[in-house]
C-alpha cells in the first residue's frame, strides 16, 4: 500500500487587502445576486468570468423546479464566455453567494461539477484562472482552477 497525501493553496483576504482589479471584479459578482433567480433554495449566487481581453462577463445561479434543469452562476458565465468569446480565455473568476438579507459570512464553495468546468476552462486555454471567493468575513483567492480538483479529469484522461 502507497498513501498520498494531496495539498492545495488558497489565501484568504480582507477586502481592503485585495487589489482594485480583484475588488471589481467580486463587485459585479455581488450585484449579480440581485438577477439570480433561485425561487426554491432563495440561495443567490452571483459569478463574473473577467477574459483576458478585459471583458467581463456575469453569471447567476438560474433554479428550475425540475431541479436538475437549473444552471449555476459558476457555471453560467463560463459557458456565456466560452459562447461569446471563444477564442478569450478567463483568467479571473469571482463568486458570492448570498442568502437570509445578506452575503454569506464565510466564502461558498462552487459545486462538483462546477469545478469540473472551471478545470475545462483552464485545460482549454492553456493557463491558470484566478478563483475568487467573497465571504462578508474573509475572501478566499485561489491561483488556480485546478487547486479545487488535485486530481484532475480532462481531455488526456480519455486517451487511457
Amino acid at each position: 500500500m502507497k498513501e498520498y497525501t494531496l495539498k492545495t493553496k488558497m489565501r484568504s483576504y480582507q477586502w481592503d487587502e485585495l487589489t482594485e482589479e480583484q475588488r471589481e471584479l467580486v463587485s459585479i459578482a455581488k450585484e449579480q445576486i440581485k438577477r439570480s433567480y433561485c425561487p426554491y433554495s432563495h440561495f443567490h449566487v452571483g459569478a463574473a468570468a473577467k477574459l483576458a481581453n478585459g471583458v467581463v462577463i456575469r453569471g447567476c445561479n438560474q433554479e428550475n423546479a425540475a431541479y436538475p434543469s437549473g444552471l449555476c452562476a459558476e457555471r453560467s458565465a463560463l459557458f456565456a464566455a466560452g459562447a461569446q468569446y471563444p477564442e478569450e480565455p478567463v483568467v479571473k473568476l469571482a463568486i458570492a453567494c448570498f442568502t437570509g438579507g445578506h452575503f454569506t459570512k464565510e466564502p461558498g464553495s462552487p459545486c462538483g461539477a462546477c469545478r469540473q468546468v472551471m478545470l475545462e476552462t483552464e485545460h482549454r486555454y492553456g493557463g491558470k484562472m484566478e478563483v475568487l471567493l467573497y465571504g462578508e468575513d474573509e475572501i478566499f483567492v485561489f491561483e488556480s482552477a485546478a487547486d479545487f480538483l488535485p486530481l484532475t479529469f480532462v481531455s488526456e484522461n480519455l486517451n487511457g
